[in-house]
């Protein structure tokens, strides 16, 4: 069962979000009911933090950029349009190094796509665009750029801010009760 869905970005400014870098906060712009990351910089993360839930956002990956979200701070699924030629555990909608997404959407770069996250325990369901394109499968661990090991824990969704030009909207999540 799930809970009341919370908006976890208000599309005005970055109250319920922290920066693990804030003197490279600047990365990050509001632009238009947009979060924005418009170059290498920071990584941004909810203060709350989560178990299990049911997560939507919307994002728009222009050509040639690369970010993640992490679910719980530990496992990052891949928001990319420059990785073609590695493996497909590397490619848009996987999560980064363990499932490749199948199948695999095509590549939309500048326009805006969703994802609908369910995860429960280590098992995760990836919806892209309407689509499934992971079936509850089990993460065998975290991924790199976890903020920590302790997988039993609660922890937050972070928007990795490494390359830039991604932008994220419509941020919600419901989590389980």
């Amino acid at each position: 069962r799930w809970g009341q869905a919370v908006q976890l970005f208000n599309g005005k400014d970055a109250t319920g979000w922290r920066f693990d870098d804030p003197s490279r906060a600047d990365s990050w712009k509001i632009e238009n009911g947009t979060l924005v990351n418009t170059g290498a910089g920071a990584n941004i993360i909810t203060v709350r933090q989560f178990e299990d839930f049911r997560l939507h956002l919307e994002f728009n990956c222009p050509r040639g950029a690369n970010s993640g979200i992490y679910l719980r701070g530990r496992y990052e699924v891949q928001v990319e349009d420059d990785s073609t030629a590695e493996p497909a555990s590397h490619h848009m909608g996987a999560v980064y190094g363990f499932l490749a997404p199948s199948p695999e959407m095509p590549r939309k770069p500048g326009e805006w796509q969703s994802f609908d996250v369910t995860l429960v325990g280590r098992r995760v369901t990836i919806v892209q665009n309407g689509k499934t394109i992971i079936d509850n499968r089990e993460i065998p661990g975290v991924t790199g750029g976890a903020l920590d090991s302790h997988e039993e824990l609660p922890g937050p969704i972070y928007l990795h801010g490494d390359h830039g030009g991604i932008a994220y909207r419509n941020i919600v999540l419901a989590p389980a009760v």
